[in-house]
């Protein structure tokens, strides 16, 4: 015998597993695991012990991490075993910000994302109307003007007009959502389904676009959103019970798929109604929720002459730790970027009239936060201006001081916390609130901060997460999906080099975060933010078997190299709930 064939006999997983057998009948003191995986590199976000070749699993929780020696005394005669083959094992990703319906939404939805030119999209809603009912909805998601290749023609007030989508679908209201979900465009047939028409008012922390002669043109900035989103939930509602069940399950379906190929264990959820929460509820009920949900109760489901519906949705842990409800969220303060109403303190340098909105008051804003404090409900306001992080902050501190509560024991967050306020920085780490970031946003929107902000306020608040590390707030990270595909590896990219999409150059490298960090943002302080420490976020024997096996060593390969990374398993719970080999979710 070959020594080459030798070795390929003596390292196959059947001898691996056989020649173990003897050492655990051999040593009492040791149960044979259920899953045990080896000959790999386990990184381990677990100071005590940061490293290891081999992860041993019973039930849903790990019990040993080490050494391919040390756990091959864990392996019996039903253990499942899983060869490595030298790949890497981290803590499964926690999506820390993401829409999960709105996830399941767009991948029944026209795929705008990436698509490099109005004209293309128009060419997209004609063929789509080409096989649609007459006045049946098409619905598309992810388009964005400062993403495009080519002028989309008629632009007013820095957005194209739906010229285009009238032609192309006339006999069908058509609504496309812009990539960052604070603005949308509708044709003609669309918004007459809707009573918009040019007497119509903007609605508060909301604006209809409208042209010169006080046509619409289309396009519903933030509040303005829901006259349209109103009308095709009346729509909706036309279909059976069977059938609004039917697409219910399938989106689920479709978006805990797709955040389970992505290396996603946890996906917190940034805001659904009562009713959603139910769904989902009875699908935990019926074992069909492999992921793990944290899901934040909308903001618009908050009353306060119904605390009972309030109280009575929080759960911790429910259904073996698949669904956590214990946050109200995310409350929009403002606006977006890319949409121009996003709330800052000085004019925007590309629009000096405007700057931005406030899409919730501060006021409401306060109610709230006082009712979720008073409930046991974490506290969770979108802010992307510096405005609207200024004014974030000053409100929970208010609450902080009125009710004499240990802030960083709430461990309230600001969702993006993407522009700030040199003087706002420091006051994160102070006041135990957590920056809730999505590192792919800083690559895919840098190329239009420059105009939007200009130079000192992009250099000294735009994603600046070194200096909020530095200052100690704890940093999260996630995709905002759909706003952004659902790509852990891409966000970690961004995240450690700031390389800008479509040029050669990074935005403010200064601002990247070392390798170990960002993987911190997404396993530990997600885990964190969501109370979750106990648990999961660090491969620890008595912690959930939650992780995710990669094809490359993200820790150390070049940068160029990271975005070619696959997932290969990612095991929620010790049971593997997606495989590239075989495609398993």
């Amino acid at each position: 015998m070959s020594t080459k064939l030798r070795s390929r006999l003596l390292n196959s997983p059947a001898v691996f597993a056989l020649a173990t057998l003897a050492i655990v009948g051999c040593n009492k003191n040791i149960a044979p695991a259920d899953l045990v995986l080896h000959n790999g590199k386990v990184v381990t976000m677990d100071s005590t012990v940061p490293s290891g070749q081999a992860i041993a699993i019973s039930g849903d929780s790990i019990v040993a991490v080490g050494s391919d020696s040390a756990i091959k005394p864990y392996i019996g005669a039903n253990t499942r075993v899983i060869d490595l083959q030298g790949n890497l094992a981290i803590p499964g990703f926690n999506e820390s910000h993401g829409h999960f319906t709105g996830l399941g939404q767009s991948l029944t939805e026209l795929p705008l994302m990436g698509v490099p030119s109005w004209q293309q999209i128009a060419t997209m809603v004609g063929d789509a109307a080409k096989t649609a009912k007459p006045g049946a909805w098409i619905r598309g998601d992810g388009w964005h003007q400062e993403k495009w290749n080519k002028s989309p023609g008629r632009v007013v007030e820095g957005f194209q007009t739906n010229d285009l989508i009238n032609k192309a679908a006339p006999n069908n209201p058509v609504v496309l959502g812009h990539a960052s979900g604070h603005a949308l465009i509708a044709n003609d047939a669309a918004l007459k389904l809707a009573g918009i028409n040019s007497s119509t008012p903007n609605p508060p922390g909301g604006r209809i676009i409208k042209d010169a002669s006080g046509r619409p043109t289309g396009v519903l900035v933030d509040g303005a959103q829901s006259l349209i989103r109103t009308g095709m939930a009346r729509s909706r509602s036309a279909r059976s019970p069977e059938e609004a069940h039917a697409d219910f399950v399938r989106e689920i379906h479709l978006a805990t798929q797709n955040a389970l190929a992505n290396g996603v264990t946890t996906f917190q959820d940034m805001g659904e109604s009562f009713a959603t929460i139910d769904g989902i509820k009875k699908m935990v009920d019926a074992g069909d929720m492999p992921l793990r949900l944290y899901i934040l109760v909308s903001q618009g489901e908050v009353r306060q002459n119904d605390i009972d519906s309030l109280t009575s949705h929080r759960m911790i842990d429910y259904g073996n730790g698949h669904l956590t409800v214990r946050a109200i969220g995310e409350i929009t303060a403002d606006g977006a970027l890319g949409s121009r109403s996003a709330w800052m303190l000085k004019p925007y340098d590309d629009d000096p009239t405007n700057t931005g909105l406030n899409v919730t008051t501060m006021a409401r804003i306060k109610e709230i936060a006082e009712i979720g404090l008073a409930h046991g409900f974490q506290i969770s306001v979108h802010a992307i201006g510096d405005r609207a992080n200024h004014e974030t902050l000053d409100t929970y501190q208010s609450v902080f001081d009125e009710h004499h509560v240990k802030s960083d024991t709430l461990r309230w967050r600001i969702e993006h916390a993407q522009h700030l306020s040199p003087a706002d920085i420091p006051r994160f780490g102070q006041m135990g609130v957590v920056a809730s970031m999505q590192g792919i946003h800083a690559c895919s929107d840098a190329p239009y901060v420059l105009p939007r902000l200009g130079m000192q306020r992009a250099k000294e608040g735009a994603y600046v997460w070194q200096s909020l590390w530095k200052t100690g707030a704890v940093v999260t990270n996630g995709t905002d999906v759909p706003v952004e595909a659902i790509s852990p590896i891409a966000s970690f990219h961004c995240s450690v080099t700031r390389d800008m999409v479509g040029t050669d150059s990074a935005f403010f490298p200064d601002q990247k975060l070392s390798r170990e960090q960002a993987l911190q943002t997404y396993t530990t302080n997600g885990a964190y933010v969501e109370f979750h420490e106990h648990q999961t976020g660090s491969l620890k024997p008595g912690k959930w078997a939650d992780l995710t096996v990669l094809s490359r060593d993200i820790m150390t390969v070049p940068p160029d190299s990271i975005l070619g990374t696959k997932v290969l398993y990612t095991i929620v719970g010790g049971k593997v709930a997606y495989s590239a080999d075989n495609n398993t979710h």
